[in-house]
């Protein structure tokens, strides 16, 4: 399969040898990413950097979503174009972007996505169950990976920058089988998702954030 072109300059900068060298990070478990055939990577979201992070669990190359906004800016939406990523409404049900995403799966590609959908600090951040759906949908098995730290390293809202020991906790691969992605369906498998991050998130206490709550976006 083609790998996007940007994603190959990073590859080439040596860009994974110096981010685990620049924060330190413990890699927890890579070998539970399968070597072939399509996997979804949930993670939970705390900083812009997330989708650099979890690109670190596997050498091969992650697809994202991103929401669709991002592309309102013309150099950023080619930045995010050559790195394989496509827009996503949020919170929409976009068929388009699940189409996109089935089609990657169905050609053994690598889908990561941040069901939180955010990385600003709400107190109340609801998984979407658009992974789950997508899992369901295709057959293809979920790996919930748990970021540990990366809020200190890029501050969301308030940007602040740190270096910080950064932890990538791989959880066990769930096995989904193909069927129809009923709401109850999709939902019960999303908090399976949610509860592997949290138990894997657990002994590192909660992220190191500015909180707030959503009513005071």
């Amino acid at each position: 399969m083609k790998r996007p072109p940007l994603y190959n300059a990073f590859e080439w900068s040596g860009f994974r040898h110096w981010a685990r060298w620049l924060y330190r990070i413990e890699l927890d478990h890579p070998e539970r990413v399968p070597a072939a055939g399509p996997v979804i990577l949930v993670a939970n979201h705390e900083s812009m950097l997330d989708p650099f992070l979890l690109g670190l669990v596997t050498p091969r190359p992650v697809r994202y979503m991103a929401k669709a906004e991002l592309w309102n800016w013309r150099l950023l939406g080619r930045i995010l174009d050559g790195l394989g990523c496509f827009p996503v409404e949020r919170g929409t049900g976009d068929t388009v972007a699940l189409g996109s995403a089935g089609a990657l799966l169905a050609d053994g590609e690598v889908l990561g996505m941040f069901p939180q959908g955010t990385t600003r600090p709400y107190r109340d951040r609801p998984w979407f169950r658009g992974a789950a759906r997508l899992a369901i949908a295709t057959g293809a098995p979920l790996v919930p990976v748990c970021i540990v730290g990366s809020e200190k390293a890029l501050r969301p809202r308030k940007p602040k920058l740190g270096l910080p020991r950064i932890r990538l906790l791989v959880c066990e691969p769930i096995v989904v089988p193909e069927a129809r992605p009923t709401v109850a369906a999709a939902r019960a498998l999303t908090e399976r998702l949610e509860e592997a991050i949290e138990q894997a998130r657990a002994p590192y206490g909660p992220p190191a954030h500015v909180w707030f709550d959503s009513t005071a976006a």
